[in-house]
């Protein structure tokens, strides 16, 4: 069995998130969750309130011989503004923050020279909010937010 390689993201509402990384050849899994906060086991209500520290987020499992981190990073910068702080679209507040939570020495080093590259590049016009936090632990979110997109049909993300 070939070995699989995880990733953490949050970049705004995880339905979204989910949906696109999901679409990603080489992604197994992805599960959407929250992470970067202080309370154990926090519940959508919870997170809601911009009182945990949580940020709304997705655990990608995926194939390294398929896909790598660094397209994984490609992924999360194009699904949303990277240069808003503490929203996306209608979404605000810290849980829906842009933040890479690292979950190794070399992925830190990865997020941290793209962030540095896209700041170069001249793309963007207003500086790049995106956040690198601790991973710390991830909490998957209630059962309903798995898949969400998939279940339930409306015009809740592009």
């Amino acid at each position: 069995m070939t070995a699989t390689a995880k990733a953490m993201f949050g970049a705004g509402c995880f339905w979204g998130v989910e949906a696109a990384f999901r679409r990603q050849v080489g992604v197994l899994e992805v599960t959407s969750g929250y992470a970067g906060g202080d309370v154990d086991n926090p519940t959508y209500a919870q997170v809601c309130t911009d009182r945990t520290g949580h940020a709304e987020a997705v655990l990608v499992e995926y194939d390294p011989a398929r896909t790598g981190y660094e397209t994984l990073l490609d992924v999360f910068f194009a699904i949303h503004d990277p240069t808003q702080a503490n929203r996306q679209g209608p979404d605000i507040g810290r849980q829906y923050r842009s933040v890479i939570f690292p979950l190794d020495a070399d992925q830190e080093a990865r997020a941290t020279a793209r962030i540095a590259a896209l700041e170069a590049s001249g793309r963007l016009v207003r500086p790049v909010a995106t956040v690198i936090e601790p991973a710390g632990r991830f909490w998957p979110a209630e059962e309903y937010h798995q898949r969400y997109l998939e279940k339930n049909a409306g015009p809740f993300c592009r």
